[in-house]
């Protein structure tokens, strides 16, 4: 079956608002719980394990089901999925805000990480199929603002909402969004379907297994040891499955992620950039929220607002990178973005002390924001313009797997850097082990801007789907 999508419904307006809001709820999910855990602890119990699943269940599961759920979507009609996703995510979130033991909120939190990684994926696909390719920059920076500040304000909206209210309302917040968004999806929304053949049930098998046993030992590595029987295993035994499955896609007649696609210069040099940003960013944000709080002395609230100049930096320059990748291409504003974020991180890693002021910081934050800015919203064009339209589901669920692995693996890298450094018993040990930690992640972040720098430029490739929803461009030559 070839691509199929009935005519719009409401518009490419409609569109980038319904699947922006829906970004925007699974981002905020990654790390909005890490400064509620204090108050959970004291109402739920629970010993420190417990309290790590309450963060690690959401992103085993969101990361191991990405490309499942994009492929759902392609087969058997990406709004359709795209209204359960939204609706096992809000049920799961009201299950998580009325959870009476920490036990019941692991298992929501679980089922949360499902709905995230069906409707997840479908944001883009959907966006790409309701927006004219001459206007998709501009679509997919707003996307990529929302998304962005989501991702990097989780740690302030859930000390806000926590310190002031109660940490139920940082799943309550959902219930309102997603029961608003059902009926306007199911009514503005276009449905449209990738590529209609079966399935892929082994290799859907052996990547969500791979995947699973990889996250899974990166996320209890530093708490029981790299050397730890179930660490280890979950590693070497995730490593092998996603050899099988590479081997396996490579001869699939219809694969689930086919691996032709990574002969394209275009398509593995914009994931090696996203799970490289995302192992640098993820693992500095959650270095530097601890710095704040535990160091310098700041509430939740506090540390939240004075992270905004890197944390709400999207919502300003993101649209701009859009525009700008539209006229000049992506990869020169995602390879800057890159590079200035790495600077800030570097930045940042030298200045720091355990006295240090704001004022003294700010540079630094403010750089690494200008730098993520940039990085969204090309990249979210180039994910989508690297593959053929039938094919973007796939390509979608393939990046954002990727991006969630590298900040699992940024947090576990980091974090044992940090671990092997310093510590926390005095504002200086913290310090020692927090500067070669963002040393690391600046140069993480600027591998990742080499990898942006491999990406082919002003090309332009020629529409090979139907007149209805025309090819995407690989690069637009700047005018």
């Amino acid at each position: 079956m070839s691509q199929q999508q009935t005519a719009p419904r409401g518009g490419p307006v409609w569109a980038l608002v319904i699947t922006s809001v829906a970004g925007f709820m699974a981002a905020l999910d990654n790390l909005v719980v890490t400064t509620a855990l204090p108050s959970i602890r004291e109402d739920l119990g629970g010993a420190l394990h417990d309290l790590e699943w309450t963060v690690s269940a959401y992103t085993l599961t969101f990361a191991v089901l990405l490309m499942f759920g994009a492929a759902l979507g392609d087969r058997f009609g990406r709004r359709r999925l795209f209204l359960v996703g939204i609706t096992i995510f809000t049920g799961a979130s009201a299950a998580a805000a009325m959870a009476p033991g920490i036990d019941s909120l692991i298992a929501a939190r679980a089922v949360q990480g499902v709905g995230a990684a069906i409707m997840m994926p479908l944001t883009l696909t959907l966006l790409t199929a309701a927006v004219p390719a001459a206007k998709r920059g501009m679509a997919f920076g707003i996307w990529g603002a929302v998304n962005g500040l989501a991702v990097a304000s989780g740690p302030l909206i859930g000390g806000t909402l926590t310190e002031h209210i109660s940490w139920q309302w940082i799943f309550w917040l959902n219930v309102p969004l997603g029961l608003i968004l059902l009926p306007l999806a199911r009514l503005r929304l276009a449905e449209s379907h990738g590529t209609g053949s079966r399935l892929d049930v082994p290799g859907t098998l052996l990547a969500s297994g791979g995947l699973f046993g990889i996250v899974f030992g990166l996320v209890r590595g530093p708490a029981d040891g790299w050397t730890a029987p179930l660490v280890l295993t979950g590693l070497f035994a995730g490593g092998a499955l996603l050899v099988g499955f590479v081997l396996y896609s490579t001869r699939a007649k219809n694969p689930m992620l086919p691996m032709r696609l990574f002969r394209s210069r275009a398509f593995s040099g914009i994931n090696a950039a996203s799970m490289l940003m995302f192992l640098g960013m993820f693992g500095s944000i959650f270095l530097l929220s601890q710095y704040m709080q535990g160091v310098l002395g700041y509430s939740p609230t506090e540390a939240g607002l004075r992270m905004l100049p890197w944390t709400g930096m999207p919502m300003l320059v993101a649209p701009i990178a859009g525009i700008l990748s539209d006229r000049i291409g992506g990869r020169p504003v995602v390879a800057t973005g890159l590079f200035l974020q790495a600077a800030g991180l570097g930045y940042l890693a030298n200045v720091i002390t355990a006295d240090a002021s704001y004022g003294v910081q700010l540079p630094g934050l403010v750089i690494s924001g200008i730098g993520m800015a940039l990085f969204f919203a090309p990249a979210s064009a180039l994910v989508m313009s690297s593959v053929r339209a039938t094919e973007q589901g796939i390509a979608s669920g393939a990046n954002n797997a990727l991006r969630e692995v590298g900040g699992a693996l940024g947090i576990a890298i980091m974090s044992s850097i940090f671990a092997a450094q310093g510590g926390y018993e005095t504002g200086q040990t913290f310090v020692d082990g927090l500067k070669p930690a963002l040393v690391t992640g600046a140069a993480l972040v600027a591998l990742a801007g080499v990898a942006a720098l491999c990406i082919p430029g002003r090309r332009r490739t020629e529409p090979t789907d139907t007149p209805q929803t025309p090819a995407p461009v690989l690069e637009t030559v700047g005018r």
